[in-house]
């Protein structure tokens, strides 16, 4: 199962109840909760579990998700890795790890989703589409993130949640991550994270959402982000060294290591990690002001059908019209964000963006 974990989840294998749990390299605990869900449990913390209340909040949890849609196969094939490698001791866990693939059923279909797009059903949404086949499985992924997050510490900093995507369409920055509406301040680890992860662009909601990682942001207490990270494509045909910077900073962020970069740099000189800051920035920001809804099949996207997220548009460009909707372009210049026409109806057809580099990272804490 750990050698091959997506081999065994796409299988339609579950282990019985004798099986279930298991100590791999260096004291690791493992334990098979739900179909594509996995929990592990660093040595030191199975040992001083309920006795070292110093050590258990020296402890990180860190949910892990992949194939909540399950046509972006990338990402997917990047935590079987890791599963692995933990496995066999290649990588080195310190933190509580929830492994979890999300749609198991659209992953085996070579799909996007069965029924419903699963990333718009968590915060409860999925109570409102009882007879949809992703229902059952947004109900048990927040069981599953809520209850590993109810044994963490409660601070935000000590509970972490990347989600990994690929997207349908080309982007201008290639790599991107969506913050969650918290409501707080941003946080610089997590700026920090995602720079060594080379995400060059960060896009921050206004308004609460119904993805995975808003549930366990709002829900759990989490530092949570969806990472995407390049294209759609088949299992097997993905060119996954172009998902090293994102496998390398998940691989530190359990192991509790620092990016290798500055690492190296802060053991020659304060010159040269000021060098690597400068030669690696954090990543420009966006922030949400609008999204373009389709009400009805009148609907009309005027942008290419190929358009790149993160397109910019003039003032006073007419984006979308659909009846007596309108949604033109206000500020002296918005960009576009996972335009999609073919959504259902009171959907989201689209984000509309502004940059807001400069006062979002003053602004970290």
């Amino acid at each position: 199962m750990l050698d091959d974990f997506l081999a065994y989840t796409l299988g339609g294998h579950a282990p019985d109840a004798t099986q279930r749990e298991g100590v791999c390299a260096n004291g690791v605990r493992w334990n098979w909760l739900d179909d594509g869900v996995l929990q592990f449990e660093p040595a030191a913390a199975g040992r001083n579990a309920g006795h070292d209340a110093d050590h258990e909040a020296a402890v990180h949890s860190v949910l892990a998700s992949a194939g909540i849609h399950g046509d972006e196969t990338a990402p997917i094939e990047l935590l079987s890795m890791i599963v692995r490698d933990i496995a066999n001791g290649r990588a080195r866990l310190t933190c509580r790890l929830l492994v979890v693939l999300g749609n198991v059923a659209a992953m085996r279909a070579a799909c996007r989703y069965i029924d419903d797009d699963l990333n718009r059903l968590f915060s409860g949404r999925h109570t409102q589409l009882p007879a949809s086949r992703e229902a059952p499985r947004a109900a048990a992924l927040e069981r599953a993130a809520a209850q590993f997050f109810a044994n963490a510490p409660q601070r935000r900093s000590a509970r972490w949640h990347i989600d990994m995507h690929t997207a349908i369409r080309a982007s201008v920055f290639e790599r991107f991550a969506l913050l969650p509406h918290t409501g707080e301040p941003m946080s610089r680890a997590m700026f920090a994270w995602l720079r060594d992860a080379n995400i060059a662009a960060v896009l921050v909601h206004s308004a609460k959402s119904t993805t995975y990682s808003h549930f366990t942001s709002e829900a759990c207490g989490a530092d949570a982000c969806t990472l995407e990270l390049g294209k759609v494509r088949p299992f097997g045909q993905n060119d996954l060294a172009r998902f090293a910077g994102a496998d390398r900073a998940l691989r530190n962020l359990i192991s509790g290591q620092c990016d290798d970069r500055r690492a190296h740099a802060r053991s020659i000189d304060a010159t040269a990690s000021r060098d690597v800051q400068k030669a690696i920035p954090l990543p420009r920001v966006f922030t949400v002001i609008d999204q373009i809804t389709k009400h009805s099949d009148a609907f009309e996207l005027l942008v290419e059908a190929d358009v790149p997220n993160f397109t910019a548009y003039p003032q006073h460009t007419l984006i979308a019209r659909d009846g007596g909707y309108r949604y033109t372009v206000s500020h002296p210049e918005e960009r576009i964000v996972f335009p999609n026409p073919s959504v259902k109806p009171g959907l989201r057809a689209g984000l509309m963006v502004v940059e807001t580099t400069e006062h979002a990272l003053a602004s970290l804490q």
